[in-house]
């Protein structure tokens, strides 16, 4: 498994979908934290995962969330 950076921005009248659409999907991010900027008016949110594959990190995700979000591959590297 690799680690996944998935990057997620919606429009502000969609929040409401955004939030309920986790309600029906069986996900580990689902009742843990995360950051996100819906309250201070930037509507995205971001999440580090672990999965095998771009599809399979961006199946953590409700389709609704999933088909708005970015799934990038990273690693922690020491700044100088």
């Amino acid at each position: 498994m690799s680690p996944y950076l998935l990057q997620h921005h919606h429009e502000p009248h969609e929040c409401g979908a955004v939030f309920a659409s986790f309600r029906g999907h069986d996900s580990v991010l689902r009742h843990r934290p995360t950051l996100a900027t819906c309250a201070t008016g930037g509507h995205a949110i971001w999440w580090l995962v672990d999965a095998d594959g771009t599809q399979e990190a961006l199946a953590l995700l409700p389709h609704y969330v999933a088909e708005r979000t970015m799934a990038t591959p990273v690693r922690e590297v020491e700044i100088p």
